[in-house]
């Protein structure tokens, strides 16, 4: 397997399943109402707003990967829009891997030789760095995900 497939598939494991660590975002979300995803634990971001971000960065890199500009900001990565009901959660978990699987696709079409060119601007590093970083930060934040929704449902159990 050629290192753009590889990363290709580490990065839609984390996000569908079958990595090494066996938990992934899609699996992790699931059974989560939009009330837990939006419950605020001390000043820690919400479900909702790690989410949003995740994906926030991975429509930064995939703009690039379809021959778009760079363009994102860290500020931005964090203003979820209002998740006020079960069907904006949905949407919002769906396009969250709707675009993963969209940057998935475009990963594997690229020649292994564009990994070590510039991801836009030598200041970014090489096109491996940003996928593989995308990848480490998705991980990341899906370590906070598993550990809110074991707090937000522990909290909703009686005592």
């Amino acid at each position: 397997m050629n290192a753009t497939k590889q990363i290709a598939k580490h990065f839609r494991d984390v996000h569908l399943g079958g990595n090494w660590t066996s938990v992934n975002l899609k699996d992790t979300l699931t059974g989560i109402s939009w009330q837990q995803a939006t419950t605020q634990i001390d000043d820690l971001n919400t479900i909702a707003v790690l989410v949003f971000h995740i994906n926030y960065y991975v429509g930064v890199i995939t703009r690039v990967l379809q021959g778009g500009p760079l363009e994102g900001n860290d500020k931005l990565s964090f203003n979820v829009p209002p998740i006020s009901s079960e069907e904006a959660w949905q949407t919002l978990v769906n396009k969250s891997i709707t675009e993963a699987e969209e940057m998935t696709v475009l990963i594997e079409k690229l020649d292994d030789t564009t990994l070590q060119e510039n991801f836009t601007d030598p200041k970014y590093g090489t096109y491996f760095r940003n996928l593989l970083g995308v990848t480490e930060h998705t991980h990341y934040h899906l370590g906070q995900i598993a550990i809110l929704k074991k707090i937000v449902r522990n909290s909703a159990q009686p005592s």
